[in-house]
């Protein structure tokens, strides 16, 4: 029977919120030179996340063809089962006639039992096999996809200060009716912050006391808003969030 089967900062007592800014693609356009630089920024931004997008689509034909590797293997051994049962058969009639008719009989029919017992157990091990390389590849996938949507992102705020400053913005306006605002940003970031700051300001009423402080252990991105109400933290975790979220739908279509 062998023959038939073969077979991975600042005041830490301050309460703190999430604010997301959902898209960095809308940058404020305050002069006629602006739109240029931000649609080459946005081109290479879109270059990068095709060719994430295109890296994506290969991993998952790859997946494909393997499922359909399993399944032809699955095939290939129910075909080859079903000819040794043939010989089986006949090596019991065979058998039969040598020593007892129901001897030979009862002896074909508890090796085809025990047969048929170890092709379905080696069928369905092959499925689980098939169906736990699948998911972990494709949770492969999803985190390929999310290095690469961090990493653009990231790289477009570090690179591009208008980007930034865009973020910056958006934050802001979600503060404009506060009493006072302080803006904490990394070192990198405080000179064009900083020679932005009338444009900032302009967001909040005239008496509304705004400032802005260096801070020496941010990252290069790293920022927060500080308020008498508490303190929102400036991320792109919804955009990555809203990424992961289509990716994990694509998934499960394919499913």
């Amino acid at each position: 029977m062998s023959k038939v089967f073969k077979s991975y900062q600042a005041n830490a007592e301050v309460p703190t919120r999430q604010i997301s800014i959902r898209n960095l693609n809308r940058v404020v356009e305050e002069n006629g030179d602006e739109p240029k630089a931000i649609d080459l920024a946005l081109l290479e931004r879109e270059r990068q996340l095709e060719s994430a997008q295109q890296s994506i689509e290969e991993e998952r034909e790859l997946i494909l063809h393997m499922r359909q590797t399993a399944a032809d293997d699955i095939e290939a051994m129910q075909t080859a089962w079903k000819e040794e049962r043939a010989q089986l058969e006949q090596q019991a009639y065979d058998e039969g006639f040598q020593i007892g008719f129901t001897e030979g009989r009862d002896k074909a029919l508890a090796e085809m039992k025990a047969a048929i017992e170890q092709a379905n157990e080696i069928t369905r091990k092959s499925k689980e096999i098939a169906e736990e390389y699948q998911a972990s590849q494709e949770r492969v996938i999803l985190e390929l996809a999310m290095k690469v949507a961090e990493r653009i992102l990231n790289e477009k705020l570090e690179e591009d200060e208008k980007q930034f400053l865009s973020v910056v913005k958006r934050a802001l306006m979600e503060v404009r009716e506060m009493k006072e605002v302080k803006l904490y940003v990394s070192v990198d970031k405080y000179d064009v912050v900083s020679a932005n700051r009338s444009e900032l300001a302009a967001i909040f009423p005239p008496d509304t006391p705004f400032l802005i402080f260096a801070t020496e252990d941010f990252d290069a991105t790293e920022c927060y808003i500080e308020t008498n109400h508490g303190r929102i933290v400036v991320s792109i975790d919804e955009q990555l969030n809203e990424l992961r979220e289509r990716l994990i739908e694509v998934l499960e279509k394919e499913d």
